[in-house]
């Protein structure tokens, strides 16, 4: 008999799933091979414990740059440019890498500069021009200095803004001491419900990337929703694990978008970006 009328025959029996047994295993074999091999190149390459950095597959990036212009309402040609405008920024690469490299916890991070999603805030950011951006979760500064980097070529264009970067812990945000990127940074340690509570400007851009629990994040977003100025656009570091800015945005009655990125060589599956405005 020919093998493919004798493959359609097995499929229609209750041999079917014995006989297609072999290939799957291979399939799995496959993945968890190149899983593993990934792993292993990681565990001796990096010397990072959470807060894992990596660069995008090309696609994981072109989707983000789409992402972007959907929910600025920007040509995507714009957004591009904004991602190699923050890729190509060449000071502020050394800056990190030189600091990492310098800093009293140098053993729990990686000198290479790799931004992943935080590219998607920066275009987010130079779209939006917010005069006061709030972020909670800081550690060690690198997403405070992608949103810095942003606001300056801002300010550098006529549009000036800040960023409050919150974080409980005293130590958090050594990236973000150097200028001209502290320069439009305000550091806040402290808790962050009670931080945004006691704000007093009102927030054009809310980034969520603090405690990832469920409960703290709906007490954020409650927290700022009166502190929000007109038009203001929340995010949130957390859209892979929780639909708390979904829930959010329905009851507010804001749209509501998500984005998942992909790392490239990394054995970590990615966070992603969810917007609401």
């Amino acid at each position: 008999m020919d093998p493919v009328k004798l493959r359609r025959a097995i499929a229609r029996t209750r041999l079917a799933p014995v006989a297609a047994f072999p290939k799957r295993l291979v399939a799995v074999a496959r993945h968890d091979a190149k899983v593993l091999r990934t792993s292993a190149r990681w565990l001796v390459a990096s010397r990072e414990h959470h807060n894992y950095t990596y660069e995008l597959t090309k696609l994981s990036r072109s989707h983000l740059a789409w992402f972007v212009s959907v929910v600025c309402e920007l040509p995507v040609k714009q957004v591009r440019g904004y991602l190699t405008e923050i890729e190509s920024d060449e000071a502020l690469r050394e800056h990190i890498s030189s600091a990492i490299a310098g800093a009293a916890r140098r053993g729990l991070a990686d000198k290479q500069v790799r931004y992943a999603r935080r590219i998607g805030w920066y275009a987010i950011v130079r779209a939006r021009r917010p005069k006061h951006i709030v972020e909670t979760g800081v550690d060690k500064g690198l997403g405070s200095c992608v949103l810095a980097a942003a606001l300056l070529r801002n300010a550098a264009e006529g549009h000036p803004g800040r960023v409050s970067s919150i974080d409980i812990n005293p130590e958090a945000g050594y990236l973000a001491r150097t200028a001209p990127w502290s320069e439009v940074i305000d550091l806040v340690i402290g808790d962050s419900v009670e931080s945004i509570t006691a704000l007093d400007r009102p927030v054009d851009l809310f980034l969520h990337d603090s405690d990832h629990s469920r409960a703290y994040e709906r007490r954020e977003f409650a927290a700022v929703e009166p502190k929000l100025a007109p038009g203001a656009m929340l995010l949130t570091d957390n859209v892979t694990h929780t639909n708390v800015l979904a829930e959010h945005a329905e009851r507010t009655g804001r749209r509501f978008l998500a984005y998942r990125e992909t790392p490239a060589n990394h054995w970590y599956p990615g966070d992603g970006i969810g917007v609401a405005w």
